[in-house]
Order: C-alpha cells, then structure tokens, then sequence
C-alpha cells in the first residue's frame, strides 16, 4: 500500500515543538486521579476564546501529544487552553468533565470520545449553553457535536493495518486484535474494516481472537500474554491503539515469542523506537497526533469566530497546515496513514 506523505514537513515541523511540549500536558499523578471539581487540568494563555481538551484518558502518550498540538494552535490565535479529563478512559468518565466546562462558560470543547452515546446528553447541554463541541480522533453520534478531525479515513487505518500484518506474516496464518475499549467509536470501525479487508482479500489470514486492553498499559500487557497462551499458532497481532501496541511489544521484546509473532497496529514513534530497534516490530502506522490536535483546535476557534458552521463545502485556515474543507457529516479530515519503520522512525519525536 502507498501512503501520502504530503504532510511530512508539516510533522517534521512540529515534531520537536511537541518534543519540548509534552511535559507540560495533562497527566495523571501518582497519588490518584484528578477530579471534575479541581479542573484535572493544565492551562495557559489567555484571550477571548477559551478552549478545553478533554481526551479519553490523562497520562495517555498519544494524547499528551494531540493536546500539546492543540496548546500551540491556541497559543498562536492568542485563545486560553485548558486539558481535563480522567484517568481511566470508560464510556461516562468523561461527563463531569463535560458539565464543569460548560458552567464555566468555555467557548469551545474538544472531545475523544469514549462511547459514541454516553456523552452525547453531556454534549447537548453544553452546546444548549453555547460551548462548541468539536470531537477528534474518536467521534460521537453526529447529532451530538458541531464538527468532527478525522486522523484519517476508516478505510484507509484498517486496509493499512491489514496491508502490514499480512506483509510480516506472508499472507497466512492466524492473527489476533488488540483494542482499547469495547465501547471505543473508532476501534470498532476500523475493527469491522479490518474483517471486511480480510475476507476479501486476505482469505488465508484467519482472525481468531479481538480482546480488549482497556487503553491501559497494564490490562493490554496481559492481554497479550493470554492471546499467545489461548492461540499457540499464532503468527500476528493488530492492536490499533498506541497504549495497546506498545505494552503488546513490551510483552513480546522479552518473550520466546518475539520473531515469530509479529506486531503492527497504530503507535507513536517514541513508544516504539525501542521495539523497531531491537527487532520485535518490523513496522506500524499512525498520522501525526500533534497535527491532530492543532486542526482541532483551528476548527473550534473557525466555530466560535462564526466562519464556519459545520456545514459540507465550509473551509477554513489551520495555521501552518494550511486549508481544509468540511466534508459530509460535519467532518474534517487529516489526511492519510503514514507507515514508521527502521529506516524512518528517527526522524521523529513524538
């Protein structure tokens, strides 16, 4: 499969910028969670719009990294940025959060939602109240929210995903998928493209097994060992989710698997330098979480400023990466997967 790489300079511009940045984003700390009440939050700027990230998780890697693109896009508008969120990703986590914000009176909300239901009543109250909802990476019902960032198209992840497992595996043998949440929106479309590429033009590869990790480093690890445990043919694993895929390659990098089990998915190339290096990854996909988070946040500031409404054929300006039009279904596209391997993952730093 050939990937566009029409947005590499675009990633390599803003790859040491989130480098610096990531610190700085939301994270859980060690004694416990933070709470709706407390803001759970970092914040910084100021100005007329104010705009709030609220993630599936804090102390998530990938998302560390879309919200620190978000905080440079708000930063450059001259808006205010603020990250909540909770720090298990779970269908109503993200409620209180939802509700605090429009009481506060944030201009504009920008949301990966964990179920594409559980919120929605969440979501229209703030909208009631004149908060913009822009979700990203995994969307809402679309009645639900006022715009959504596409990373990429449905299609397009899961043919990638597909099109490397089969690669590394010669086109045969069992594979096995490693989610995130059973709830997540995105992972079960791409999970259902998966199956459909694969009966249609993988016949040998036979999907056996799709567990649930729960975006969470720990439960993914173990995951992992019990697919190769309860599947002692198995010949490779998909998990498309960044926490899933590295704790899968931490499991495999030190088990008499690594070689002969092969593992692609979706990851960030800090995760996984490491595993590409030491030969338990040959390659694995992703777009730039950062420019995700920047495109996010130049929509919701295009939303309050009125230029646009959501409406298919609106375009707008986002920054350094430049023009976007508004497609159906109120969604706005990234662009395409890009494909990290050994001879490019040092290019990067996110």
């Amino acid at each position: 499969m050939k990937f566009n790489n029409r947005r590499l300079a675009a990633v390599a511009a803003f790859t040491l910028v989130a480098g610096l940045g990531l610190t700085a984003c939301g994270g859980s700390d060690s004694d416990g969670g933070s709470s709706a009440e407390d803001g759970g939050s970092s914040s910084s700027g100021g100005g007329d719009i104010s705009v709030t990230f609220l993630p599936k998780n804090l102390g998530n890697p990938y998302f560390d990294t879309s919200d620190a693109g978000g905080q440079k896009a708000v930063e450059e508008f001259g808006g205010s940025y603020e990250e909540v969120g909770p720090d298990a990703a779970s269908p109503d986590a993200q409620v209180p959060f939802i509700n605090t914000a429009a009481q506060q009176g944030v201009s504009a909300l920008v949301v990966s939602a964990n179920d594409p239901k559980a919120i929605c009543d969440a979501l229209d109250e703030a909208r009631d109240a004149g908060t913009k909802v822009v979700t990203f990476d995994s969307d809402t019902n679309p009645e639900c929210r006022d715009l959504y960032i596409n990373q990429a198209t449905a299609e397009g992840i899961a043919k990638a995903q597909v099109d490397l497992i089969a690669e590394q595996i010669g086109d045969a043998g069992e594979i096995a998928i490693l989610s995130a949440a059973a709830n997540a929106t995105n992972q079960n479309a791409w999970i259902d493209l998966m199956k459909t590429e694969l009966s249609s033009n993988h016949p040998n590869i036979k999907l056996v097994d799709t567990v649930y990790g729960d975006d969470d480093d720990q439960t993914s690890f173990d995951k992992t060992a019990a697919l190769l445990q309860a599947h002692p043919d198995l010949k490779g694993i998909i998990s498309p989710t960044t926490v899933g895929i590295a704790a899968a390659a931490r499991y495999l990098s030190t088990s008499s698997a690594k070689g002969t089990v092969a593992l692609t998915g979706l990851g960030t190339p800090n995760q996984m330098r490491e595993y590409v290096k030491d030969g338990t990854v040959t390659a694995f996909a992703l777009w730039n979480p950062g420019d995700l988070g920047y495109l996010a946040a130049y929509a919701a500031k295009a939303l309050v400023d009125g230029d646009i409404t959501g409406a298919a054929g609106d375009t707008f300006t986002a920054g350094d990466l430049g023009e976007f039009t508004v497609g159906d279904d109120a969604s706005v596209l990234l662009g395409d997967p890009f494909v990290f391997n050994a001879d490019n993952i040092d290019d990067f730093d996110f």
